[in-house]
């Protein structure tokens, strides 16, 4: 199925079947997708158990792979004592094998070079990089939210107490529960969401008929509040920390319109 019948099939409403849904699963782990399959996908698995197991299985394998045991990398002076050695055993031997003893010397160096690359390179190709996949669940949660009926908000309000103190009793920070309805940025409500394999607090705004969602979580490490900006499938995201909190900010808002809402987030702080 062409990527347009994929997308006209969503939109009249069809369900994706089993076999539809295996198939996009890997490129759904691989955040191969686009906006609109990464949503479909997640709306299957999360009511075929058998489509679910699936795609654990793939998760499972996946992070199989990224376990440290599986790489070794080679002492750095392990190449000297090779080296040294069958320079040693080429100067003792003084045969007529000797031009072939600098054959296999030769041999056995690029080897050893070989391998050390090996171990170097390796690691790149299986390691996925932890920020990309949490920007895949970011915004696979957004679009998801946006899609899926009574998920946007747990909580549906424009007045900052009334939001403030329901997170209260749900998560043991304070997010940023802030109402900037003065600069078109108007508090929506929120929701709890699981993130990173954290529980955090998701805030909902609205500018216009744009939604911006703020995603917010203690930090484990302080770091310098450096702000960083991508973007995926059409949506503009932007990162920073601020008093020991992690916040992404998502929105098919233009990036300049997004950096103004962080930026009020940051100050009110």
């Amino acid at each position: 199925m062409d990527g347009s019948s994929y997308k006209s099939q969503i939109r009249g409403g069809s369900k994706l079947s089993c076999q539809r849904a295996q198939e996009l699963i890997h490129g759904y782990v691989d955040n191969e997708l686009d906006g609109l399959q990464t949503a479909e996908v997640e709306r299957h698995i999360n009511q075929c158990e058998n489509c679910k197991l699936d795609y654990r299985s793939q998760i499972t394998l996946r992070s199989s792979f990224q376990h440290t045991s599986l790489y070794y990398r080679a002492p750095t002076d392990l190449k000297k004592r090779i080296r040294a050695s069958l320079e040693k055993e080429v100067r003792v031997e003084v045969t007529p094998r000797t031009f072939l003893w600098r054959w296999v010397l030769a041999g056995v160096t690029l080897a050893i070079l070989a391998i050390g690359t090996l171990w170097n390179v390796v690691p790149l190709f299986v390691h996925p990089a932890s920020e990309d996949l949490l920007v895949q669940e970011i915004v696979a949660d957004h679009i998801r939210s946006l899609q899926v009926p009574n998920h946007q908000t747990e909580v549906m309000s424009s007045d900052r107490q009334t939001v403030k103190s329901w997170f209260n009793s749900k998560v043991n920070f304070s997010p940023p529960v802030k109402d900037f309805v003065d600069q078109d940025f108007r508090l929506y409500g929120g929701r709890l969401d699981y993130l990173n394999d954290k529980m955090v607090a998701t805030l909902v705004y609205r500018r216009n008929l744009h939604y911006i969602t703020l995603y917010v979580w203690p930090a484990e490490v302080q770091r310098p509040s450096v702000e960083v900006t991508t973007q995926r499938h059409g949506y503009n995201l932007i990162y920073w920390t601020s008093s020991g909190l992690n916040c992404w900010a998502i929105s098919d808002l233009d990036n300049d319109e997004l950096r103004d809402f962080a930026h009020l987030v940051q100050q009110a702080y």
